[in-house]
């Protein structure tokens, strides 16, 4: 499990957040918005409160995933709106989600926004989530087709984002791992900047080294302009981690890399 996250060629701060634990098997990535500063505050917040409530739930294992997912995102919610709304410099701020918990040979994806995660099985390299953006919603209405989504102006219109408003609904799915999987969690400063088939040949080419992989994608990114911040987070899954009464936290460190 890798992580690299850039400010890019243009925007002289970086917005987004980072953050892996391995021995839980969790990863959070975080694309803020807003004003001077506040979306980084914003996505700061989400992966601190996100990571530390999480892991410290999924030891106790009282809840299952999904639940425990919900639960602690809308605790993040609500601690960016009231910052948002108690703090003048940090007014409309927000962000957006996209983690995985991996567990018991399935991942638990939540996501909010237009952050993603793509899965690469077997060489066949698909985009998992479905971004909540006016963009996606065009695109699926017919109104626009997926070449003229390329084009548009409007790539950074969300719909649905973290601490905007009061409640926020996260879109939760669980899916099968299977060994050999590669999981690659992204901000829009990744997928704005290189096409869907570059990223798949840079992973297939690079999927046994996830280090020069990350930098590879980072530095494709700003090659072909960066005028974002991009983040990264890279999980190769090496064998299957089933469930166990003892020991499963311990050895998700050698199943995930």
């Amino acid at each position: 499990m890798v992580s690299r996250t850039h400010s890019g060629m243009v925007r002289t701060h970086n917005e987004d957040a980072v953050f892996t634990q391995p021995g839980v098997g969790l990863a959070i990535l975080a694309d803020g918005m807003g004003g001077y500063n506040a979306g980084e505050v914003a996505s700061g917040m989400a992966t601190a409160v996100i990571g530390s409530e999480l892991a410290q739930g999924l030891q106790e294992a009282k809840h299952g995933v999904s639940q425990l997912l919900e639960a602690v995102i809308g605790h993040a919610n609500s601690s960016i709106y009231q910052a948002a709304e108690s703090q003048p410099q940090y007014s409309g701020m927000g962000t957006t989600l996209v983690m995985a918990v991996f567990r018991d040979n399935h991942i638990s994806v939540a996501h909010i926004g237009d952050s993603r995660m793509y899965r690469l099985r077997d060489g066949a390299f698909e985009c998992v989530t479905r971004d909540h953006s006016l963009l996606q919603e065009q695109i699926d209405s017919g109104m626009i087709t997926e070449e003229d989504a390329r084009r548009s102006q409007n790539k950074n219109l969300v719909t649905r984002a973290l601490g905007v408003d009061p409640e926020v609904e996260p879109e939760i799915h669980t899916y099968e791992v299977v060994p050999g999987d590669v999981y690659l969690f992204c901000s829009d400063g990744l997928n704005d900047m290189v096409e869907n088939d570059d990223i798949a040949l840079t992973l297939q080419a690079l999927s046994a080294n996830l280090d020069l992989a990350a930098e590879q994608l980072v530095q494709m990114a700003n090659d072909n302009g960066g005028r974002d911040n991009v983040s990264v987070i890279l999980v190769r899954v090496l064998q299957a981690f089933p469930a166990t009464e003892r020991g499963l936290l311990a050895r998700l460190l050698a199943w995930l890399k």
